[in-house]
């Protein structure tokens, strides 16, 4: 059975490739062939991450490499939605144009939410469906329910152990095997792929430069502004906050890295701000992952907003990292269930609020080992109550004594009013659910009741296969 992995940047390549070298995806006899589909909100300014340094290394894992992206251009893959009256026509195309032959197939999709990924499982209906890990938002919950044809061949969950023990959100509806890749394996690959690359360009800081005066400060760039989150007034705002952070602790040289797919408003917001703060500053160019300049540069600090990354620097590579406006994020994202929203919640609550990884063996206070799954939990109740209904005592359990703990920073009031959970606007009396809600949430309910039956039975087939 020939195995099909959809990835939109360079970090899933690399983290898939650490799952195959660590033996948590299984080979099925075929080939495995890597599908290419870039999200970049701006691809003709943005350089393909298959054409970054060191793609060449982590897709030696693969068999072939195919391209989706361009396939569909001038659209986007995000843009590809078949009509039902197409699937086959489209289910065609890909297997002749990427030599698939008419054996089955195993699919192994990210964001399975959205499109491509969506579009990719309805062309092909008989493939098995395996989801890979979507960085911090893997602990978060499924934004929009799976439809019930996709749930019901829905297998794996693989995630990158980032945060160490916290139990993704993710798909919990559906029941998937949660298959981790250890940090440790990640590390081992990004080391490897950090050696692989040519070295740095002249006009980047060298490791001996970077170290000379004490260390520099690692900026990490995100694109709030194009995603709608804020204003390219507030982004600015937020830049010049990443750099004071780094000052405040006694670091005068930053490194700025964009985010792939962030404009080159960024990158001239960011070197006003610090001119102004009398700080020397030098651009990142190249397309190397976060994780990869961290290695090479070895920073002294790692700034960003709620990048992935910051849980890279602090529990795989042993770094000291800072968060900057997750305060403010937390207030500004909307709707409440923005799947942005976990991210956001686990950097401030680790790197802001003092709570340990759940693996930790920290003990005695809301904020120890097991406050983060419990506030995570909780979070992700309040985001999809329809969805993570099996989430609600631990909503329950953290709102309880949130007002003594500062912990409803996290949530709206109104929307614990709403949903009847602790913490809701006094005086306030909540709303009976509409008949239209109550369906819904038995269908719902029903729904997950039959994809967890069909993955039973799935294994007992599987078993007696043996």
């Amino acid at each position: 059975m020939k195995q099909l992995f959809a990835v939109s940047s360079l970090y899933q390549c690399i983290s898939l490739a650490a799952a195959i070298d660590g033996g948590q995806v299984p080979a099925t006899g075929g080939e495995r062939i890597l599908v290419l589909a870039n999200n970049a909100l701006m691809p003709e300014l943005a350089t393909p991450f298959q054409q970054s340094p060191g793609f060449a290394e982590a897709a030696s894992r693969f068999d072939r490499i195919v391209d989706l992206g361009g396939l569909l251009w001038p659209r986007r893959p995000g843009q590809f939605s078949p009509r039902a009256e197409d699937l086959a026509t489209w289910e065609t195309l890909l297997r002749s144009h990427w030599q698939l032959g008419e054996g089955p197939l195993q699919l192994w999709v990210e964001s399975i939410q959205v499109n491509p990924a969506v579009a990719l499982c309805r062309i092909f209906a008989g493939a098995s469906v395996c989801v890979h890990s979507d960085g911090l938002m893997s602990y978060g919950p499924t934004r929009n329910p799976l439809a019930l044809d996709i749930a019901q061949r829905l297998e794996t969950l693989l995630y990158v152990d980032l945060v160490p023990g916290l139990v993704p959100q993710l798909l919990r509806e559906h029941s998937p095997a949660l298959v981790p890749v250890p940090a440790a394996a990640l590390a081992a690959g990004m080391r490897t792929l950090a050696a692989a690359l040519p070295a740095a360009p002249s006009d980047a800081p060298s490791d001996a430069e970077a170290s000379a005066d004490g260390a520099s400060a690692l900026v990490l760039g995100q694109y709030l502004a194009e995603l709608g989150i804020l204003t390219a007034d507030e982004e600015i705002e937020l830049h010049r906050d990443m750099l004071v952070k780094a000052a405040a602790h006694g670091l005068r040289r930053c490194v700025f890295k964009p985010h792939p797919s962030a404009g080159p408003a960024a990158v001239r917001s960011i070197q006003a701000a610090a001119a102004d703060l009398g700080l020397e500053l030098t651009v990142l160019q190249d397309t190397a992952p976060a994780e990869v300049v961290m290695l090479r540069l070895q920073p002294a600090l790692v700034v960003s907003a709620f990048s992935t990354a910051l849980m890279t620097a602090k529990y795989l590579f042993g770094l000291e990292a800072a968060a900057v406006g997750t305060g403010m994020l937390l207030e500004r994202l909307s709707p409440y269930q923005n799947s942005n929203r976990i991210p956001v919640t686990i950097i401030d609550a680790i790197l802001e609020r003092g709570y340990a990884a759940p693996a930790d063996s920290a003990a005695g206070s809301p904020k120890a080992a097991g406050g983060l799954q419990q506030l995570v939990e909780a979070v992700a109740y309040c985001m999809q109550p329809e969805i993570v209904t099996q989430a609600r005592p631990a909503a329950e359990q953290v709102l309880a004594g949130a007002s003594e703990t500062g912990t409803l920073r996290y949530f709206k009031r109104r929307r614990l009013t709403s949903l009847q959970l602790p913490g809701g606007l006094p005086g306030a009396t909540p709303g009976l659910l509409s008949p239209l809600r109550r369906v819904r949430r038995a269908a719902r309910a029903a729904r997950a009741g039959l994809t967890a039956g069909a993955a039973a039975a799935r294994s007992l087939v599987a078993a007696a296969g043996k």
